[in-house]
């Protein structure tokens, strides 16, 4: 049996039947990670004698009668922003290239008491900026159905390590679409949650207002049950909202009939390859034969979305990442004096991407442009979320393209950083508006991977997944996996 080829509720489902041990899934999927990775590049940390630990301590659980759970035992990885005590955090970036946080995010410490199995920590576009995993300072991540090519970002080695089966599930973060842009290049789901649904307690902030912690799976039914593990309401994040959590696996049922699906034209306009459109509006014809009723209407403020985005985002990056200083932790450099110390420190610290968002998000809060600049996008973020709020009135979910193109080359936007950031063209208004959304595989162009992008409505993911597992489940693309086979 191939163990690294089955999903989290599989596996799960072995380990509750004791027709494996989580010690032998363990085990497994470490040596899945050590024949496939070195070309992949998906991990930064890799955390093997703590996996073994936590697995023996689940399979005695067991023994002892115990039921810990279906995800209890099941191997699984986490981006390299979120804190995990007593293992490093880098965020992909030289400036906490050998940082060691003293405790756990809130999400991690929520997956080890369901009992989770951690391999260890993903490799990222450094501090989360980017849309191709090239932005790490380490080296790059592949994607596993291309090796020439990106995997998406930022949450690249979160989505290539599920697509090439070294891990069964992993956590990501989304500030712009980077759950959501890099699943879709790699053809599995990804899911960005209603901001505070889930807390962001110990995730290391890029954009406070928009970052939000989300699963990364196989399949809809992994979404659901990671999804109703890591949310709920955190009193050590003050974002994070007391509402109550549903049993996400009990909606899971493919009877779509009747429910209304908006269409935005907007998302099908200039930049969407062809073959892509195609590929999401066959995937739409099929929603329509399960029952829905699909329609066309209008976002009309989506087209000023990425330009607000790239004002309000690298506003809160120049003003989160104004604590690596060199003074209270991470990466110093020393000087002749303390400014020579903050200038030597940050200059070595931050890669270029990093060292642009902040110089933008400084700009923008300047004295003399911020009303011209950061107001002014906080309006059209209001006016954007006015745009949602209108089309909810009259749907139930929205549906478009994940990101307008198939996974581009290693290198081919390196050097343009607006054609990096049009990556994102499809994903940045629904963090704008704080709302929840999936990515789920509906095709291939050019041998790869096409996501459908389902939006909804505020703390309404129950919805989301009753619709994408319908989709699922009347298609086999879920299924198909990338041909790494041995080195």
């Amino acid at each position: 049996m191939d163990l690294h080829n089955l999903t989290a509720h599989e596996v799960g489902d072995l380990l509750r039947r004791r027709e494996v041990s989580a010690v032998e899934v363990t085990e497994a999927m470490l040596e899945r990670i050590e024949v496939v990775d070195g070309r992949v590049r998906a991990f930064l940390t890799r955390t093997a004698e703590q996996a073994l630990e936590q697995a023996r301590a689940v399979d005695a659980a067991r023994a002892r009668g115990e039921d810990p759970g279906i995800l209890a035992g099941v191997p699984m990885a986490l981006k390299d922003n979120l804190c995990t005590e007593g293992v490093r955090t880098t965020c992909a970036s030289r400036m906490l290239a050998e940082w060691i946080p003293p405790y756990d995010a809130t999400v991690v410490n929520r997956l080890k008491k369901a009992g989770a199995v951690i391999l260890g920590k993903l490799n990222m576009d450094e501090f989360a900026m980017g849309s191709s995993t090239e932005n790490s300072s380490f080296f790059p991540t592949r994607n596993p159905w291309d090796l020439e090519r990106v995997p998406g970002g930022s949450s690249g080695g979160s989505v290539a390590a599920v697509a090439a089966g070294e891990a069964y599930y992993t956590l990501g973060s989304d500030t712009g679409g980077s759950i959501r842009q890099p699943a879709s290049f790699c053809g599995v789901v990804g899911m960005k949650p209603t901001y505070g649904r889930v807390s962001r307690y110990g995730l290391v902030a890029f954009a406070s207002s928009l970052d939000q912690i989300g699963p990364v799976t196989r399949d809809v039914t992994d979404c659901a049950l990671v999804l109703g593990v890591i949310a709920g309401h955190d009193p050590l994040d003050s974002t994070s909202a007391d509402v109550p959590v549903p049993d996400y696996r009990a909606t899971l049922w493919p009877d779509i009939k009747g429910l209304k699906i908006g269409i935005p034209r907007e998302y099908f306009g200039t930049g969407i390859e062809p073959e892509v459109e195609n590929v999401v509006r066959r995937a739409i014809n099929k929603l329509e034969e399960l029952g829905a009723v699909c329609e066309e209407t209008s976002l009309p403020h989506t087209e000023y979305a990425l330009p607000a985005y790239y004002l309000v985002a690298p506003a809160e990056a120049s003003s989160n990442l104004a604590r690596y200083d060199g003074v209270g932790f991470g990466l110093r450099v020393p000087g002749r004096d303390i400014v020579e110390m903050y200038m030597n420190t940050r200059s070595q610290g931050f890669g270029p991407e990093v060292k642009r968002r902040i110089m933008l998000g400084t700009y923008a809060l300047s004295s003399g442009y911020y009303d011209a600049c950061y107001l002014k996008a906080l309006k059209v973020r209001t006016l954007i979320l006015k745009d949602f709020e209108n089309a909810f009135t009259k749907y139930d979910v929205l549906a478009t393209p994940t990101s307008p193109t198939v996974a581009f080359r290693l290198g081919e936007k390196a050097g343009d950083p607006l054609a990096m950031y049009l990556s994102d063209l499809c994903t940045i208004p629904i963090n704008m508006a704080g709302l929840p959304a999936i990515s789920l595989p509906c095709g291939f162009s050019q041998g790869l991977p096409v996501g459908l992008q389902l939006i909804g409505k505020a703390f309404d993911e129950a919805t989301l997944l009753r619709v994408a597992y319908a989709f699922e489940q009347a298609t086999e693309y879920h299924r198909r996996r990338p041909e790494l086979g041995v080195a």
